[in-house]
Order: structure tokens, then sequence, then C-alpha cells
């Protein structure tokens, strides 16, 4: 399973939705992502590239497109 595929899968799988609901969802566009479902989908996403986040970029995670670009950061090193 390629990254990709791994960082559709817990955004799917937290929040209930279909890969083509995906590009170009924020934060607080749908009720399941709250604060709650933020931390959930945190979770998943450390599980999943065995990594932890900083509290900055758990706060900065904004979009699905965003955390694809916290991800590729040099700390987690995640690459789409």
């Amino acid at each position: 399973m390629s990254n990709l595929e791994k960082y559709n899968a817990a955004f799917m799988e937290c929040f209930e939705l279909t890969e083509d609901k995906l590009t170009g969802l924020k934060y607080q566009d749908i009720s399941a992502w709250d604060s709650v479902g933020h931390m959930g989908l945190i979770a998943a996403l450390e599980d999943v590239f065995d990594i932890m986040f900083d509290t900055d970029d758990i706060i900065d995670f904004s979009s699905y497109e965003k955390g694809k670009a916290i991800l590729a950061k040099a700390e987690y090193g995640v690459l789409f």
C-alpha cells in the first residue's frame, strides 16, 4: 500500500467518506471533523506512519492538502 493510499484510508475510515470527497476537504467542513474527530485522525495517522506529530503541526493540520504537506516535512519524511 502506498503512502497516499494509507493517508486516504485514514481519512476515509475516520470520517466515513469515499475517496472522491477527500480533495479540498477542510477542518469542520463535515460534522465528523470536529475537535474530537481531528484527534482521532491524528492518532490514526501517527499509527499508520509510525510518527509522533508536534503540537504545532496538529494545530496547523487544517485540510486534506495541508496534512500531506505536514507529513512531507523532513522530521516525518512521508512522501506522496
